[in-house]
């Protein structure tokens, strides 16, 4: 860093600080990333504010003249709706005056700004991520002013708390909960004092000391230290921002990378979110990682995340493809749908990643997903899909399994190919990872439970006859809970495995609901072979019938794994 052009300023208040911010003095570079603090760690920095913690300098960069037109700058995130609303907004800077980038101190002043300023959503525990008041209600900062927080293992004194309007209401309201931005409305001294007199809190003595000493934090006190950056040059502040950044935990490498990416290609950013957003869309979550790590097993010979594999003639790479990249991410997230795959059950992204590489390959995005043609090469990535996932394949040295993965997959369509060799890929995993078919392994597939997010594959294999393209399956159990329990006579963890469960559609289903495996066997006249059910189906036979389904899937399975 420059001496020449960067020094330390004269400090500013908290007050001052989110001012700047909303009033576009502030604002954050491409190279920045958006905001990943959680509700906790906001709730945390204030309370550090409020007990005098030093909460660290913060570095901006002096945007002046043709440098605003050189360069993407975002917005703050005020109101944060976590999944939903999470990306910066880009802003036009042709317009305004010259304004501070913000290399270092994103987070914070992130976090300051929504705390007093906007708002917090976030999901409510075991609710669907919908985008609605239900699922992830919107939350504003409160100060309990009632009282301290006692022997917290946080080691927390104040009690900032994100809560609903619901919670508010509900927890004694305004005479416990003090809205943290309304300190903000209250600049001058004589306007704080008449606001504590008219609403009853100069006659509380914890209430009165802390509502003035939160004043006092965000009016009186000059808690901002910065550096100002003054040269113009974009690399300087790449190099700034990265040399600030690359060491510790406040950054992550892949962060980094996509830094250099934007300081290279300015609409990187604002591509790979709207690509994120898409997949999301579809019923899955992805990341920046997953969008760097595919381009780099297309583009790269090394496809770890490093510096060199980032660079100025990469970031052209990834711009000049990317329509074609872009549409075989969403190809294939399209294809794993069709499959019957949700976002729990499709327990690793990094397996799809070899499938994006084959058809960016091949050309074949357009329509890969309904044409009949591809119909057969569908049925067997579907088939390796499950395959990987039920063996863990990614689960470790994901970078080398892509690699040999990938290279596999270069080499073959090299020699002419025009179907995804998934054997070929197989065979060449079995050199170095343990990809099974043995009787202990499938034993240990039939002990799978119902909840876990693999009984999916392993069904899917059992049962590839069912229409999963239209989600029209139902995961069920043959000898319902209620029976089981009411007799006592197998344990749960049988009952409720891969031995006692079924793939079926939805109307078998419905009609089979609370009837004896009997019972529905007969009043649907069910094909036993098809599913996979012995003739023991009485429950005083339930034994035999355990005995003898897990036969039957041991034979089946074996099958089914095979390509």
């Amino acid at each position: 860093m420059s001496m020449s052009t960067c020094s330390m300023q004269i400090p500013i208040t908290i007050a001052q600080a989110l001012d700047n911010v909303e009033s576009n003095r502030y604002l954050l570079p491409s190279i920045q990333r958006e905001f990943v603090w959680d509700h906790k760690q906001i709730e945390w920095l204030f309370d550090s504010i409020m007990r005098g913690y030093a909460f660290g300098t913060f570095l901006f960069w002096s945007v002046k003249a043709d440098t605003k037109e050189k360069f993407v700058f975002y917005q703050f995130i005020k109101e944060y709706r976590q999944y939903f609303k999470t990306h910066n907004e880009e802003i036009q800077t042709n317009g305004l005056s010259d304004f501070y980038a913000v290399l270092d101190g994103q987070q914070r002043l992130t976090a300051l700004y929504i705390g007093a300023k906007g708002s917090y959503a976030y999901k409510r525990p075991r609710v669907h991520k919908v985008d609605n008041e239900d699922n992830i209600p919107t939350r504003h900062l409160y100060l309990n002013v009632l009282s301290p927080l006692e022997d917290t293992d946080d080691g927390r004194y104040y009690e900032f708390s994100f809560l609903t309007k619901k919670q508010f209401d509900s927890d004694q309201g305004a005479n416990k909960w003090f809205r943290v931005g309304k300190i903000l409305d209250l600049r001058g001294f004589a306007q704080f004092t008449k606001f504590m007199n008219e609403n009853g809190y100069s006659q509380n003595e914890y209430a009165s000391e802390t509502i003035s000493k939160l004043h006092e934090v965000f009016h009186s006190e000059k808690t901002i230290n910065y550096f100002l950056e003054e040269d113009q040059s974009i690399d300087k502040a790449l190099d700034i921002f990265i040399r600030i950044n690359s060491k510790g935990e406040p950054l992550s490498f892949s962060d980094l990378l996509m830094s250099i990416l934007i300081a290279n290609w300015r609409e990187a950013r604002n591509e790979i979110n709207d690509l994120v957003d898409e997949i999301r869309d579809i019923g899955f979550t992805i990341n920046k990682d997953f969008v760097l790590k595919s381009f780099l097993v297309m583009h790269s010979t090394d496809i770890r995340f490093k510096i060199n594999n980032f660079s100025t003639q990469n970031a052209k790479e990834l711009e000049v493809n990317w329509d074609k990249i872009r549409k075989s991410i969403i190809t294939v997230f399209k294809l794993m749908k069709s499959f019957g795959f949700h976002e729990q059950t499709l327990t690793s992204k990094n397996a799809i990643i070899p499938i994006v590489y084959y058809i960016y390959s091949r050309d074949l995005y357009d329509d890969y997903v309904n044409k009949i043609h591809h119909q057969s090469e569908r049925a067997l990535i579907k088939k390796w899909t499950h395959i990987v996932l039920l063996n863990q394949v990614f689960g470790s040295s994901a970078d080398t399994v892509l690699t040999n993965v990938r290279n596999t997959i270069k080499s073959k369509l090299s020699e002419g190919a025009t179907v995804f060799p998934a054997k070929d890929v197989i065979d060449k995993l079995r050199s170095s990872i343990d990809v099974s078919y043995s009787d202990d392994f499938i034993d240990g597939l039939l002990e799978v439970e119902y909840h876990s997010p693999v009984a999916f594959s392993i069904l899917s294999l059992l049962y590839p006859q069912l229409d999963y393209r239209n989600n029209d399956f139902h995961k069920d159990h043959l000898h319902p809970i209620s029976q089981v329990y009411s007799q006592n006579k197998v344990s749960y963890t049988t009952y409720n495995s891969i031995v006692n469960l079924q793939m079926l559609d939805s109307r078998l289903n419905m009609s089979k609901q609370d009837l004896s495996l009997k019972e529905w066997v007969e009043k649907e006249n069910i094909d036993l072979k098809k599913q996979l059910i012995p003739d023991e189906i009485e429950f005083d036979q339930i034994d035999v019938f355990f005995e003898k389904r897990r036969e039957i899937l041991r034979y089946e399975l074996k099958k089914a794994l095979q390509l």
